[in-house]
């Protein structure tokens, strides 16, 4: 018998809606990875190819190393051929120290990077004072993503919606643009009594993915693991994680480190939008409100 043809957004069948996660496929979460100190390491031991660090990069002034820029691909946004060489990301929220010694609510900044510590993009949130501050996590942003040329390469767009699944008619979505002005998918809450769940849309809004995670999504101790599955849910392909950062900086900031793997050949927009999802993920779950409490499920 023929073959069955792969799933939306998958260029090889082995992930077809069903089929388990294919043998070469990395099992290890991203929880596992803290950053670029010993990634060496830590990359080795996790029987991923190590390769020696670039260091004909361009230096950041916090000595970050950016990753190599790729050659240009036909029908790939212009940025995006970075995602091509890679199926794990790791995203770092940096730490505001005004945020922390006045506890007014602050832009968002995060570094993206690879595996090797690498850095892939950085982001940056584009917002007022008074929305940030009246709105909390709740709040609509745009999050800009630019790359090591200094172009924006991606534009994140989240509306202001209820942050209450008791209204299911006006949940949490994100647009993702790769070029900006130009949609490639998007992230919609799905309604759900006691678990956080997500439908990866593209830019027919199509159902590609889902996510789903905990019912209680609290930082104790332990990495919090937000699982990607197929449209039917019989297959994981992924997994968003919040890893957990320490007692100090749990407590006192709200800036958070994650990890993302996604399957090497998942169209690299999807890839985007998987990025999307995770910093939607971060604003309602992991940013502090008002109360300096983080909220703990999708009734809080």
């Amino acid at each position: 018998l023929p073959a069955p043809p792969p799933a939306p957004g998958f260029s090889n069948p082995n992930y077809g809606p069903g089929n388990q996660v294919p043998y070469g496929y990395p099992q290890h979460a991203p929880g596992a990875y803290q950053g670029a100190a010993g990634v060496g390491s830590q990359v080795q031991a996790m029987g991923v190819p190590t390769a020696p660090p670039i260091h004909n990069q361009p230096l950041m002034n916090n000595g970050a190393i950016w990753m190599p820029v790729p050659p240009s691909l036909p029908n790939c946004p212009p940025g995006l051929e970075y995602l091509t060489q890679i199926d794990q990301i790791l995203i770092h929220q940096q730490i505001e120290l005004l945020e922390i010694l006045t506890g007014f609510e602050t832009n968002n900044k995060y570094e993206i990077k690879n595996t090797l510590g690498q850095r892939v993009y950085f982001a940056a949130e584009e917002n007022d004072c008074c929305t940030r501050n009246c709105c909390g996590p709740s709040r609509p942003f745009t999050l800009r993503i630019i790359d090591n040329l200094g172009h924006e390469v991606i534009n994140l767009q989240r509306p202001l919606r209820c942050s209450s699944c008791c209204f299911p008619c006006c949940l949490q979505e994100l647009e993702v643009q790769a070029p900006p002005g130009t949609p490639v998918g998007y992230i919609v809450q799905n309604w759900h009594p006691c678990l956080p769940k997500f439908t990866i849309q593209d830019e027919k809004r199509m159902d590609i993915l889902k996510i789903t995670g905990p019912c209680i999504v609290c930082s104790c101790c332990e990495d919090i693991n937000f699982e990607v599955k197929s449209v039917d849910e019989t297959a994981t392909v992924g997994r968003i994680s919040k890893q957990w950062t320490g007692f100090v900086k749990e407590t006192f900031t709200d800036a958070d480190n994650f990890g993302i793997t996604f399957p090497m050949d998942l169209d690299v927009k999807m890839k985007a939008v998987m990025i999307g999802a995770c910093f939607l993920i971060d604003f309602m779950f992991f940013e502090h409100a008002a109360d300096n409490k983080q909220r703990a499920g999708v009734w809080q």
